[in-house]
């Protein structure tokens, strides 16, 4: 099955920039509730993802330069991203995010110019599993 069917639109993804700074990107976080969000370059193309854990860690190594009162003064092109989120083509088959959602919340879905068009996320894809499974042991042949 086409992953279309499943994508979160760019639209209602929040997403970052690697300019937005590290408060603006804590705060998004804070107020949506997510763990982990998409950065995007300027002309629209999947950077990377940020986590909590990588604000964290970049807070605890640089905490001599860098705390949450001067947060506003540092962007997140300075947090090292600890995991390689990579992207899928929206031409992709369900089959091809399973690996991809064992390690991440979501997946970002691109276009044919590798420009961000949104995201799968991991509990679509668990939802898809379990919806075949069901239907494979409902089927008369599996019996």
């Amino acid at each position: 099955m086409n992953i279309a069917f499943f994508l979160l639109p760019k639209s209602e993804v929040i997403t970052a920039t690697p300019q937005a700074t590290l408060r603006q990107t804590l705060e998004r976080m804070e107020y949506h509730r997510y763990t982990a969000v998409p950065i995007l370059s300027d002309q629209g193309h999947y950077v990377g993802t940020v986590t909590e854990g990588d604000l964290l860690w970049f807070l605890k190594n640089n905490a001599e330069q860098v705390g949450f009162d001067n947060a506003h003064r540092h962007v997140l092109a300075e947090v090292p991203l600890r995991v390689n989120n990579k992207p899928v083509h929206i031409h992709a088959d369900m089959v091809d995010l399973i690996d991809l959602a064992k390690v991440q919340n979501f997946v970002p879905i691109v276009d044919d110019s590798d420009k961000f068009i949104g995201i799968v996320r991991r509990s679509e894809i668990i939802e898809y599993c379990a919806k075949q499974m069901l239907f494979k042991s409902a089927s008369p042949s599996s019996s």
